[in-house]
């Protein structure tokens, strides 16, 4: 590697690394699953949660908001596995075509909806919580700073550091 591939800033050339742009879409690709594990994980064991409520006996005593936010939760939870699914049946249905750039950059934008209904689905689910255990305002306060710390943890943490760049290079 040269001295020039290892010094340049982050966002221009080839980030010190000496690989194909097939090489390149692969590691990107293997990347991209390796994250939608961890998000598809998450995003069923909330689902098997929410998908269980409705057989408890206490079901029937959460008022008229609590049933909408109830189903409200199952279709995002229902939206956020369809998300984080589809780039491993696009892959499927597209594999050996050559495509891997193209399957990169939609799976990319579907695990992105996926977070983004995965971060609705947790945030609804305290409140729900909140709701039925302590009431409506600690309910709505609990949300509120759920999404809060969603919102840096997911959003701006990376969005600052990813402005400072590589303290490495």
């Amino acid at each position: 590697m040269t001295t020039q591939q290892q010094a340049a800033p982050l966002g221009q050339g080839d980030h010190g690394r000496n690989e194909t742009p097939e090489e390149r879409s692969d590691r990107n690709w293997n990347e991209l699953l390796q994250e939608l594990r961890v998000t598809q994980t998450g995003a069923q064991i909330l689902t098997g949660f929410l998908l269980t409520l409705p057989f408890q006996p206490a079901f029937a005593d959460l008022d008229d908001f609590q049933v909408t936010v109830y189903l409200l939760l199952v279709g995002l939870a229902a939206l956020t596995t369809l998300l984080v699914v589809t780039p491993v049946s696009a892959h499927r249905l597209l594999f050996q075509r050559r495509l891997k750039p193209q399957l990169v950059r939609g799976g990319h934008r579907a695990a992105l909806g996926g977070l983004g209904c995965l971060a609705l689905v947790v945030t609804g689910t305290v409140l729900l919580i909140f709701d039925v255990v302590v009431g409506r305002g600690a309910a709505i306060a609990a949300g509120g700073v759920t999404l809060g710390l969603i919102l840096v943890g997911w959003a701006l943490f990376p969005l600052v550091y990813g402005r400072r760049g590589d303290p490495r290079r």
